[in-house]
């Protein structure tokens, strides 16, 4: 009999046998006695289905490779929203249980928190706000793109996969494009140096404009190189402009703050160096079509003002006479409203005496005087018979 739980055995002479459903059920039992205990590992072979009450997964010691079964109630899983990937080290709090048809060991997990993640997130936390307080991170910091570019630098891994896609986009988009690639270390201890010297030769080449720095994803292990200050100050004090494309969508280490630009992938940051030929062709052609339009109606809008200003000229030596001719008749009007002629015509007379000097007045008349009277049709003489004054 093991102990708490009473099993039948078999009597075999002087020999107890149990059967295996006994044994199993005997150690299931005494294995609830044990404490709850927090057990390390890396997280391999999980699976999860919606239509599972639980999920499953192994964990796996590095050291030894030792491994241990996990289990844990799905919305219990669910609820933690830990987003977990096979070779990540978690600790993993539960109980042993031993599943009595197989006679399988596993762990009953009740939490499962990612090992050292809160003291890395609580580190990058601070450097953030002091780094933020610095200015490093300000909008008003950060440089336009270059339109085209003479020349474009490419920091990323050996064989990675992000370095091919930033070359075939930008050679698909951009032929007369110029890459000039630096590989390096992109995770583990040697990441933040490797690509702080590889940034520096990048930005000292000649007529290069700006850089991408491109990695595929990975854990947060894997990025914590990307969020390494001495790399996002050499970043910020890079003479061109850095375009960062680091891990997935929802990644979002250090140098993506620091960097003039970031992009969610590889291929993203390509389209953002480099404009596409074909759009940049048709834009072209539009603006030429535009031009010669602009140009044709301004040819046309000048050609009709020459031909009105040259009526008008033809029209102008006419219009002149015309006011010249009118000027004329209105001062000879002037003149002859002006004549003693129009005077005599209105009934008046010019009366002359011997000499035949103009008579304003009859002082100096005597009777008998000859005078000589004017009208406006003929004159006739006179002789003065009396004067008054």
């Amino acid at each position: 009999m093991l102990r708490g739980v009473k099993v039948e055995a078999i009597d075999y002479g002087d020999r107890k046998v149990f059967s295996v459903a006994s044994f199993n059920r005997g150690v299931a039992s005494w294995l609830t006695r044990l404490p709850t205990v927090w057990v390390e590992g890396e997280v391999t072979e999980l699976r999860r289905q919606t239509a599972w009450q639980s999920v499953f997964f192994t964990l796996k010691d590095p050291a030894s490779g030792a491994c241990l079964g996990v289990t844990m109630a799905r919305t219990r899983f669910d609820a933690l929203r830990l987003d977990l990937g096979d070779g990540e080290r978690v600790h993993v709090f539960g109980r042993a249980e031993l599943y009595e048809a197989r006679g399988d060991l596993k762990l009953r997990a009740l939490s499962i928190e990612r090992f050292g993640l809160g003291d890395h997130l609580a580190a990058l936390e601070r450097l953030r706000k002091q780094l933020a307080a610095e200015g490093l991170f300000a909008d008003a910091r950060k440089r336009p793109l270059p339109r085209l570019p003479r020349r474009i630098g490419l920091l990323t891994g050996n064989d990675a996969a992000a370095k091919q896609d930033v070359i075939a986009t930008i050679t698909a988009r951009y032929p007369p494009a110029r890459l000039l690639v630096a590989e390096t270390y992109v995770q583990g201890p040697r990441a933040a140096g490797g690509m702080i010297e590889a940034l520096r030769r990048l930005a000292g080449a000649p007529e290069l404009d700006v850089i991408v720095i491109a990695r595929g994803g990975g854990s947060f292990q894997d990025l914590l190189p990307f969020s390494s200050e001495a790399l996002i100050r050499a970043i910020v004090a890079c003479p061109v402009p850095v375009v960062t494309a680091v891990g997935h969508e929802g990644d979002t280490p250090l140098c993506d703050l620091a960097a003039d630009a970031r992009a969610s992938t590889p291929t993203a940051a390509a389209r953002l160096v480099v404009p596409d030929l074909g759009e940049l062709l048709a834009r072209l052609d539009r603006a030429r079509g535009a031009l010669e339009g602009g140009a044709r109606r301004t040819l046309e809008r000048e050609r009709r003002r020459l031909d009105t200003v040259h009526e008008r000229l033809g029209r102008a030596p006419m219009l002149d006479l015309e006011r010249r001719r009118g000027r004329l008749e209105g001062s000879a009007g002037r003149l002859r409203a002006l004549s003693p002629r129009s005077t005599l015509a209105r009934g008046y007379a010019i009366v002359r005496g011997e000499q035949g000097a103009i008579l304003r007045s009859a002082a100096g008349l005597l009777p008998g005087a000859r005078v000589e009277v004017e009208l406006a049709e003929g004159a006739f003489g006179a002789d003065v018979r009396e004067t008054r004054p």
